[in-house]
């Protein structure tokens, strides 16, 4: 009999899982990876059987949202392949995080697959400065793949934004105005502390939700609303405009004690919190009882005695977590 739901020491529902399919990514953009980096060899990163038998066991296990992220999951050879595995699951919510360069091409066979839902990185509408926050990536291609996304019918498009104190942060007026004349979503982060950077001094380019927010009401009335996505984003509507803004505050408003997620590492690290280094070695087991699930179950209902009460992320620039972001997908 499957277990209805997963449940924590502090009586938090585990009902959302983040998947990444790959460390890989086209871009470098400053705040998630270095500019040189190394990647993990292909024998320890999860295959995408490995992958689906870790969604499905989650599935039994009263998962009710899964996002794919990477790196960039779309660079993954054959991604649709799974897309199409894990859209036959019957998800209340199905959905993706891309760096929009491969949706051009990729996002109606992706809706066709049955993902749901995309949320696409949009930092900058400066081509220049896109680049230099992406290092690598062409601005032009994005707008022409969050166009595409569009006209294939996704449920939910939203854009992602982190911003950065001196870099971007004169921006968020323009990239509200851009999300309300596409009709789409859009969500300001806080950038996260994960991972040694050289490109800047994270204490000192740390723009606060609240910060940000002050800057979009000189424009427009937000009014807070109880919308939830299933994940930590915080929802304002404008009385004018469908779109909704979102906050993600993991430094100055954290969402630890409505924490619903865990996340699954390409490398198959079961890790219980972004901001700890609490994590299960599923590959492990995947690799060790190929034949059933049974200890694959096993191990990830135990492992949410390891699920922390709450992150502890400092505004000053330490470096608490070793990864990068693009080993987690964020």
């Amino acid at each position: 009999m499957p277990q209805a739901k997963l449940t924590d020491r502090f009586g938090r529902t585990v009902n959302y899982v983040r998947l990444s399919v790959t460390d890989r990514c086209d871009f470098r953009c400053v705040y998630c990876m270095a500019e040189e980096m190394t990647f993990l060899p292909r024998q320890q990163v999860l295959t995408l059987e490995e992958i689906a038998r870790v969604a499905r066991t989650f599935v039994s296990l009263g998962t009710e949202k899964i996002r794919l992220t990477g790196g960039e999951p779309l660079v993954r050879k054959d991604i649709l392949q799974l897309v199409k595995e894990i859209g036959s699951y019957g998800l209340r919510d199905f959905a993706m995080t891309t760096n929009g360069s491969q949706l051009p091409t990729m996002a109606e066979p992706l809706r066709k697959a049955g993902l749901k839902r995309l949320n696409i990185s949009l930092d900058s509408l400066d081509a220049d400065k896109f680049h230099r926050i992406t290092r690598t990536g062409r601005l032009s291609q994005v707008l022409d793949g969050i166009d595409a996304a569009k006209d294939a019918g996704f449920e939910g498009i939203k854009l992602n934004t982190v911003v950065m104190k001196g870099g971007n942060d004169q921006e968020v007026p323009e990239l509200v105005e851009f999300a309300r004349k596409k009709k789409l979503d859009i969500t300001f982060i806080e950038e996260m502390p994960l991972g040694e950077i050289s490109d800047h001094d994270r204490g000192q380019v740390l723009c606060t939700s609240d910060e940000v927010r002050d800057i979009i009401s000189q424009r427009h009335e937000l009014i807070p609303t109880p919308e939830d996505s299933g994940g930590p984003a915080r929802y304002y509507r404008m009385p004018d405009s469908d779109s909704r803004v979102g906050f993600i505050s993991p430094h100055s408003h954290n969402f630890c004690s409505t924490c619903n997620r865990v996340r699954v590492t390409v490398e198959g690290r079961l890790l219980l919190c972004l901001g700890n280094e609490h994590s299960v070695d599923l590959r492990r087991v995947l690799r060790g009882h190929p034949v059933t699930n049974d200890k694959l179950r096993e191990t990830i209902i135990n492992a949410m005695d390891l699920k922390p009460e709450r992150h502890h992320f400092s505004s000053e620039g330490d470096v608490q977590i070793l990864r990068f972001m693009n080993m987690t997908g964020g």
